[in-house]
């Protein structure tokens, strides 16, 4: 009898489905690389950002944990450009012998006074590369899943590529000579150079402490004299400073934009091609006159 049941509990097996390969480990560094890997690798990847959603890549500080979720890695994905800095020791002391997908490694470069801006990725057209790198490490870690990675990339490339082009019309509903865009953080130059917008620094405001009475004056006084038409300052978080900048020198104070994070799910910009138009929306309804 037992043999009997033996026996006719084979078929049942041979015709149970073949699990799916467990998904592939891959770290990226910050949140919109790790988005980016995921519309990529789809379901053959599990992605883990080291820098959270809303958090600062420039100043990172690793955990542990980070070193651990890297050793464990089958990937890892970084954008490159000096980005990164704290990175480059982070990897070594980890151990992994993981490959390093540098998402950026395809761009032209563009310079500031301080060295290579690696805010990239603001470009939508660079957006296209840093999604072909990155399935070039999947396919290269997974090459019995190329077909369907080759596939998601070219989805994607499509999405972001229709995204450009939605910006660009964004933009051009706003006069050449309005495109002027008071800033406290220099990520935004490969996205104006894109679309004709002309991104300045704050000058006589010191991000690291709240601004006196004469870096607002200095401010205000920059505003005037270049023509700017909006202002996106993180450092103006009270509404009786902001009342006062936009009262004095005539310009729009946009809202929070995104430009080095994510927002953490559910948010108005959790997705690289969500950030884009929600950015988009701001500074052209800034732009315009609000």
């Amino acid at each position: 009898m037992r043999r009997r049941n033996l026996l006719l509990s084979v078929p049942a097996l041979l015709a149970a489905p073949a699990r799916a390969a467990p998904a592939l480990p891959v770290v990226a560094s910050f949140s919109i690389l790790a988005d980016m890997t995921r519309e990529v690798g789809g379901p053959a990847v599990a992605v883990r950002s080291l820098v959270p959603a809303d958090g600062d890549v420039h100043v990172y500080e690793p955990r542990p944990s980070d070193l651990l979720a890297i050793r464990g890695a089958a990937l890892v994905v970084t954008n490159g450009l000096g980005l990164e800095g704290w990175l480059e020791r982070l990897l070594p002391a980890s151990g992994t012998t993981a490959p390093v997908v540098v998402a950026a490694a395809g761009v032209t470069p563009r310079h500031m006074a301080e060295g290579v801006d690696p805010h990239a990725w603001q470009d939508p057209r660079n957006g296209i590369l840093y999604a072909r790198a990155i399935a070039d490490g999947l396919v290269r870690v997974a090459p019995d899943q190329a077909a369907d990675i080759r596939a998601l990339e070219q989805d994607y490339a499509r999405r972001i590529a229709e995204t450009d082009a939605w910006i660009a019309q964004e933009v051009a509903t706003v006069a050449p000579e309005r495109r002027r865009i008071l800033t406290s953080h220099d990520a935004f130059f490969y996205f104006g150079a894109r679309y004709g917008i002309d991104f300045i620094g704050v000058q006589g405001i010191d991000t690291e402490s709240d601004p006196s009475a004469a870096a607002i004056a200095a401010l205000v006084r920059q505003i005037r004299a270049e023509n700017i038409t909006a202002v996106f300052v993180e450092t103006m978080t009270s509404p009786r400073l902001a009342r006062t900048v936009a009262r004095e020198s005539g310009a729009v104070l946009g809202g929070e934009v995104y430009s080095d994070a994510l927002s953490p799910p559910g948010g108005p910009a959790d997705t690289y091609l969500k950030m884009f138009r929600y950015n988009v929306t701001l500074f052209v309804q800034a732009m315009r006159g609000g």
